[in-house]
């Protein structure tokens, strides 16, 4: 066996729980893709002095976690519109303009280890990179969000982390503890709703699909549950309210009449999520969005509707869809 061959052996199945903490730290697919690439690059460098002093898994992710501490001292947050200000107006009004801000971004279950196709395999619990998380997150400084990840959502040791960091295990528990106490301040109270049943999934995600699939406005209002909030990023409004919601797709949407949508689904962040494409002139379907959505025993909660449309690639969803 070479060195190449063995270092792949022992790195390339740790690849998809690397790239979901990077995720978790950095909120955006295409920056952990990055960090996870260069976490791989700088190791195969230094392969060679791997002394075993620690696990390889251990190693990659103080490698990792340095290269994002990094990145995030450049940044700011990546918010999503709901945490900027108040809700926006009835949805009648104009839009405002897209804010040329790091949106938080959504990622694919499969990407990350979460789409629980091979239960052996699984490595990202879903609960550990929703949307209302990872948006919670963004308000913790670097050290406190690297803190809070290792400790809480990977379960590493107290000792374990400090060693990553090259701290002490005192000032990692005192870090966890402001943490934790900043993520409860600013954790949306839609995180502890209670989902549908696996069955009650599968009939309101068929009543999303078709109601905007016919471009049914009344159809769609009756998904929502009464009080669901709809953003859009890179628009920095949103909006409260099923028939707020309502008003504003039939004001704004491109879409006007039955056929003009079709929704491919997908899941991202452990949720439901759809493939959004909007009809042409010539009859070919071509991305338009890819709303998120949040489902709770009364309806839908949530939908957090992004409209990068390089997501469509990220997602393997396809270029176009046919008449």
């Amino acid at each position: 066996m070479t060195v190449s061959d063995d270092f792949a052996q022992l790195t390339d199945p740790l690849r998809r729980e690397l790239l979901a903490h990077c995720y978790r730290m950095l909120g955006s697919v295409h920056d952990a893709e990055d960090t996870v690439q260069e976490t791989y690059v700088r190791a195969w460098r230094a392969y060679d002095k791997f002394e075993g002093r620690s696990s390889v898994r251990t190693w990659l992710y103080k490698i990792a976690t340095t290269r994002c501490l990094t990145a995030l001292d450049k940044q700011g947050r990546r918010p999503l519109p709901t945490g900027l200000g108040q809700p926006s107006d009835r949805g009648e009004g104009p839009l405002s303009e897209p804010a040329e801000l790091d949106w938080l971004e959504p990622v694919p279950d499969e990407a990350v280890g979460a789409d629980g196709r091979d239960p052996a395999t699984v490595v990202t619990s879903r609960e550990s990179i929703r949307l209302a998380l990872m948006a919670a997150l963004q308000y913790l400084p670097p050290r406190q969000r690297a803190v809070l990840i290792l400790r809480d959502v990977l379960q590493w040791r107290a000792a374990e982390v400090a060693d990553l960091l090259d701290t002490t295990t005192t000032a990692v528990n005192s870090i966890l503890q402001r943490a934790r106490a900043q993520l409860a301040e600013v954790s949306p109270a839609e995180d502890q709703l209670a989902e549908p049943d696996e069955r009650s999934q599968r009939e309101l995600l068929d009543r999303y699909m078709q109601a905007f699939e016919s471009y049914d406005i009344d159809a769609i209002v009756k998904v929502f549950t009464e009080d669901a909030v709809w953003e859009m990023p890179p628009f920095p409004g949103w909006y409260q309210g099923a028939a707020n919601i309502g008003r504003l797709i039939a004001t704004h949407c491109p879409a006007k009449k039955p056929g003009d949508l079709r929704l491919v689904p997908c899941r991202a962040n452990g949720q439901p999520a759809f493939g959004m494409y909007l009809r042409g002139e010539d009859g070919v379907y071509r991305p338009f969005a890819l709303p998120v959505l949040t489902l709770s025993e009364e309806g839908v909660s949530h939908v957090s509707q992004f409209f990068d449309l390089t997501l469509f690639d990220v997602f393997g969803l396809p270029a176009t869809l046919p008449e």
